[in-house]
């Protein structure tokens, strides 16, 4: 089989220092992963779902996507948990954040109708952003500044879409502001708040919430990738909006849905996360610990768990991140093109159960 046309962008990759490949873990100390409050690394969904006396009646496998075989009463449930939990009349389960991000904005925005969107916005925003027929925009970084010239000249219906918290920058958006200028241009808000969930509030109920912005976004989109320590997504909104997702959005009509047993585990952990309070204390007090180190890298101000230590150059921050696995430290490094060229970092994750000699540690290879 012909194959050498692959050989190319392949061997581009290559010559970059940019060639990525799979590596199984290794039970090296966690500074990599997303499981922000420990959930899946202290089995606590495991624990509670083997108490459930249900879970054995429980399908693996749904049969078909939720406008034919695949809808069921436990999904619709769990959907309105979810609802009530971030104060939205409705709520509509996705397959993926992913899946999630590119059905609504697919399907939402219509030719002559204008997107405008963080210009460091997450890969499945821009990809949903790609597919749809309106124009599309980016603004600078949480520049106010821009985002207002840009919705000064917008037409049709204005979407502004951003993240609540970047994953790869670690930052939040100035999310009042965004949202006063949405509403001096008649701007329909969208925020994804991946990184949010679990962590921002007093229950992990996320940014948008803990600002008392809810009512202030056409739609949020939580995922359960990350500290909710499951799989899958919710589209947040009006019930309006959810009976146009089930009738355009082509990442929700044509999927499979989701079987039984990812939504018990999704609603167990919305039974389980907003009672975490010590473990996002702890957090905190590791993000604290880490930021008021000194190292000998540019490190990005954070009140996150993501932690940013740039290191230029693709063959620079591989060297770097190969040190130290070589310690027991499970970090990664971030390159270009994923970031900027000369932006090239140390995507560091803090966890609720990583200990303040572990990060001293860490701290101490980056010396």
């Amino acid at each position: 089989m012909k194959e050498d046309f692959l050989d190319k962008k392949l061997n581009e990759r290559k010559e970059n220092n940019a060639f990525r490949q799979l590596r199984l873990p290794d039970n090296k100390i966690d500074f990599c992963s997303n499981d922000y409050l420990g959930i899946v690394k202290n089995n606590l969904l495991e624990s509670l779902m083997h108490k459930a006396k249900s879970v054995k009646q429980l399908t693996h496998g749904s049969t078909g996507s939720r406008l034919l075989a695949g809808n069921y009463l436990l999904i619709e449930e769990t959907e309105k948990i979810l609802a009530d939990f971030h104060d939205s009349e409705a709520g509509l389960i996705f397959n993926s954040g992913y899946d999630a991000n590119v059905g609504l904005l697919s399907c939402v925005p219509q030719r002559g109708d204008t997107i405008i969107y963080d210009y460091l916005s997450h890969a499945s925003l821009r990809d949903g952003i790609r597919l749809s027929f309106a124009n599309a925009f980016s603004f600078l970084h949480n520049d106010l500044e821009d985002l207002e010239k840009k919705l000064k000249v917008a037409v049709g219906n204005i979407f502004v879409v951003t993240e609540s918290l970047f994953s790869m920058d670690g930052d939040f958006a100035p999310l009042i502001e965004i949202s006063l200028l949405c509403e001096k241009y008649n701007a329909s808000l969208i925020i994804d708040e991946a990184h949010a969930t679990g962590v921002v509030g007093e229950k992990g109920e996320g940014l948008v919430q803990h600002l008392h912005l809810q009512t202030k976004c056409f739609a949020r989109i939580h995922t359960f990738g990350k500290a909710v320590g499951a799989h899958g997504a919710i589209i947040l909104g009006s019930k309006k909006l959810k009976d146009y997702l089930i009738n355009f959005s082509r990442a929700f009509i044509y999927t499979t849905s989701l079987p039984e047993v990812s939504v018990e585990t999704i609603k167990n952990s919305y039974e389980i996360f907003p009672s975490l309070i010590n473990e996002r204390s702890h957090l905190q007090n590791l993000i604290t610990h880490f930021q008021s180190s000194l190292i000998k890298f540019e490190k990005l101000k954070s009140e996150t768990p993501i932690q940013i230590v740039i290191v230029p150059g693709n063959e620079n921050v591989k060297m770097l991140a190969q040190k130290l696995q070589d310690n027991n430290l499970d970090v990664r490094a971030i390159l270009y093109p994923t970031v900027p060229k000369n932006a090239e970092r140390l995507r560091i994750v803090l966890h609720a159960f990583n200990t303040i000699d572990e990060v001293d540690l860490l701290i101490n290879n980056l010396k």
